[in-house]
């Protein structure tokens, strides 16, 4: 079992930077495949990046690729989405993921391969 406790979500303007984390309890946060996913009113949640956690291979949807950048520090059980040269369409809650992976070496793009999400935070990009 594990929670996931997402942060970071604010105001920007356009061409803008944040940095999101994601605090996970429990002790084999390690082992877990992570993924950042997004919700913006009225559409279903999409994919954004993911990342393995034997070697950090990483993930992202084309909407975000160079601009948006996931990263884990399994010392601090946390993961991290760096967002750069954000665009107004970037505006949604965005949400955490987890799920186990015994093998180390799979990332995940769909929501149903997800057991555990975060309770999302509010990002918005003002034009």
């Amino acid at each position: 079992q594990v929670q996931l406790v997402e942060s970071g979500g604010r105001l920007v303007q356009a061409g803008g930077s944040l940095r999101l984390s994601c605090a996970a309890s429990g002790r084999t946060f390690s082992t877990y495949a992570m993924g950042w996913f997004r919700q913006a009113p009225g559409k279903e949640r999409e994919f954004v990046a993911a990342i393995t956690w034997r070697r950090g291979l990483t993930y992202y949807a084309d909407s975000v690729k160079g601009r948006l950048t996931i990263s884990r520090d399994n010392a601090k059980n946390t993961v991290y989405l760096q967002m750069n040269s954000l665009k107004p369409e970037d505006t949604a809650v965005y949400y955490c993921a987890a799920r186990v992976d015994a093998s180390g070496s799979f990332y995940y793009t769909l929501t149903k391969s997800y057991d555990y999400w975060g309770q999302g935070t509010q990002v918005t990009v003002s034009s």
